[in-house]
């Protein structure tokens, strides 16, 4: 009797383990998957096929589509006339970078004073200065609108809010870079060395220390230097001092050069202000400049994708 018991369990077994291997088979284990289209799946510790040059070209087709379908809602819901333009992608070497002709010093080795970066590209750079006006909306309106800029900060107008500029840093994927615009925002040509390299080192010292990263960029207060500033800049680590051809204001654009346009490469400057020191707000300033700089034909870049 157990004898017999134990031919009718092993039968089972085998049983059970001929309907398993079936099921297995069944499965795909030697023939195409269900879904795949008859793609065989890859098996376990392999890599998936690699992507055609086509299906590649397709997805990025796609998803440049839908970046710009993103950003037209974002222009529409922001108040702007135009879609900011998309663009290029950044040289895989960044340009070499000169002191303009007429911003020169004495002093050799020193960083490199300019207001336009040598590019071909139809591509703009947009930086704010100080700190002062610390709107929300500004944040929003260029995490939704995906423009790049940079800011320049002051840490007399930005120490009572460190937090703002800390979400401005995170608020897009690639970040905001937060740069150098000096401790007390002083005339510096009239101040010694030592004192320059106090409102320039200090300032190093408060964006590394509240953010993290110390700047290798730094604007000037008025824009105004002397070979002081530049050597004291180096000093601290400061690897480029860009100034501005352009200056945008919620009315108005101002210009440096004599035809009053743009030009590939230009820097965009405008301030942390609102509508206390303007005719209009943050969010005013970008829809001008936007405007401006859309209709003209340009996009805004990274700057530091080229500095």
């Amino acid at each position: 009797m157990a004898k017999g018991h134990s031919r009718r369990a092993l039968g089972a077994a085998l049983l059970v383990a001929a309907l398993t291997s079936t099921a297995a088979c069944s499965d795909g284990s030697d023939g195409p998957a269900a879904g795949t289209g008859g793609a065989p799946a890859p098996a376990a510790g392999q890599q998936a096929p690699v992507k055609t040059a086509a299906q590649l070209a397709r997805e990025k087709k796609a998803a440049l589509a839908k970046r710009r379908a993103a950003r037209a809602a974002a222009a529409k819901k922001w108040g702007l006339r135009l879609t900011p333009l998309e663009a290029p992608a950044p040289p895989k070497t960044k340009p070499r970078i000169t002191t303009r002709k007429g911003f020169e010093t004495d002093g050799e080795g020193l960083p490199p004073v300019f207001t336009t970066v040598p590019t071909k590209e139809k591509i703009v750079f947009l930086t704010i200065d100080d700190g002062a006006e610390k709107d929300p909306e500004l944040i929003r309106m260029m995490a939704d609108l995906d423009i790049p800029y940079s800011a320049f900060l002051s840490d007399y107008v930005v120490s009572d809010d460190y937090a703002y500029f800390g979400k401005m840093q995170k608020s897009q994927p690639r970040g905001v870079s937060l740069h150098n615009h000096t401790l007390n925002h002083k005339y510096l040509p009239g101040l010694s060395y030592a004192r320059q390299k106090r409102e320039i080192c200090g300032m190093q010292d408060v964006v590394e220390k509240k953010y993290g990263k110390r700047p290798e960029l730094f604007r000037p207060p008025y824009g105004n230097y002397n070979e002081d500033t530049l050597r004291a800049a180096k000093s601290c680590g400061v690897k480029a001092v860009p100034l501005w051809a352009s200056e945008a204001f919620p009315d108005h654009m101002e210009w440096r050069e004599w035809d009053r346009d743009l030009h590939p490469g230009d820097i965009v400057l405008t301030h942390f202000r609102g509508e206390e020191d303007w005719k209009g707000s943050m969010p005013d300033m970008i829809r001008r400049a936007m405007n401006v700089i859309t209709s003209k034909g340009y996009a805004v870049a990274r700057l530091e994708d080229y500095v």
